[in-house]
């Protein structure tokens, strides 16, 4: 019997991969490389054992969904939203906490966004997964660094043309009012916006597989988010399908910790741990 494999990419774009000039694209109004937003050490490599695994399994894989995180400029995780005490900016890879705005340290610029912003940082904490983390802007809707590596788009390419099929898209992350780490559901979903709550299509279309591949950037937060609502919510349960690869997949830096931790857990629910070289001797 043929077994079905999804493989399922969790955001293999520009701004998360350490890329050399020669991958970056030139800014028409400075004539400069474009920098990656928010680089993960070792994910240009990352990207390139998974362009490869793609191109070597070929027909063994039988679907792919890529997903792709997709924001505003301005967002409640990036500088463009929040000020400090004395009007000044917040720098990326600021931590912010409920008390830290109620006590006056840091405060949205909107000052009509404050109820909002207090809310929503309240219910983020009695979740318990994350603080607010003040990230570069990144992944711009529109921008270079939303796009796929170049590479790994060329590969889904070729797979696309050879089987006559259609690499599934799934954004996350355009309501700037919460956090959207995983491609499964928000932060904190929001009542009046259905694509921050649980997307049960997906889950069920993951659920189909007889092996689900997972790779992507970054281990430490949006692979780590996603995998985890993954295997919460499937259906049938069956985790020892879920193949998590562990070469295609790397922590921000500082996260290393977070990624080992979350790949320990995985491994304890009954999740695989494989490289790509593993499992392209198991499928072809």
């Amino acid at each position: 019997m043929t077994l079905r494999t999804q493989l399922l990419i969790i955001d293999p774009q520009n701004d998360f991969c350490d890329l050399p000039d020669a991958w970056r694209a030139t800014d028409p109004l400075t004539g400069r490389p474009v920098a990656p937003a928010l680089p993960v050490s070792g994910a240009h490599a990352d990207m390139q054992r998974l362009a490869g695994f793609i191109r070597q399994a070929g027909d063994a894989i039988s679907d792919i969904t890529v997903t792709l995180d997709s924001h505003h400029r301005v967002d409640i995780a990036h500088p463009t939203f929040w000020q400090q005490r004395d009007g000044s900016a917040v720098g990326p890879f600021t931590p912010i906490t409920a008390q830290q705005v109620r006590d006056g340290a840091f405060r949205p610029r909107d000052a009509a966004s404050l109820p909002r912003a207090l809310a929503y940082l309240d219910e983020l904490e009695a979740r318990g997964r994350y603080t607010l983390m003040v990230w570069p802007v990144h992944c711009e809707i529109g921008s270079w660094g939303h796009n796929i590596h170049a590479d790994v788009r060329a590969a889904c390419n070729g797979w696309e043309e050879r089987r006559l099929a259609t690499v599934e898209m799934v954004t996350k992350g355009e309501n700037p009012w919460t956090e959207h780490y995983s491609a499964v559901q928000a932060e904190v979903p929001d009542a009046g916006d259905p694509d921050t709550q649980l997307n049960q299509g997906l889950i069920e279309r993951l659920d189909r597989a007889d092996l689900l591949l997972i790779a992507g950037e970054a281990g430490s937060h949006c692979v780590k988010a996603t995998t985890e609502h993954v295997v919460d919510h499937l259906p049938s349960g069956r985790l020892e399908r879920v193949v998590l690869l562990t070469d295609c997949i790397s922590p921000v830096g500082g996260f290393e910790a977070q990624q080992q931790g979350f790949l320990d857990a995985m491994r304890a629910r009954g999740v695989q741990l494989a490289t790509s070289g593993e499992l392209l001797r198991r499928l072809t």
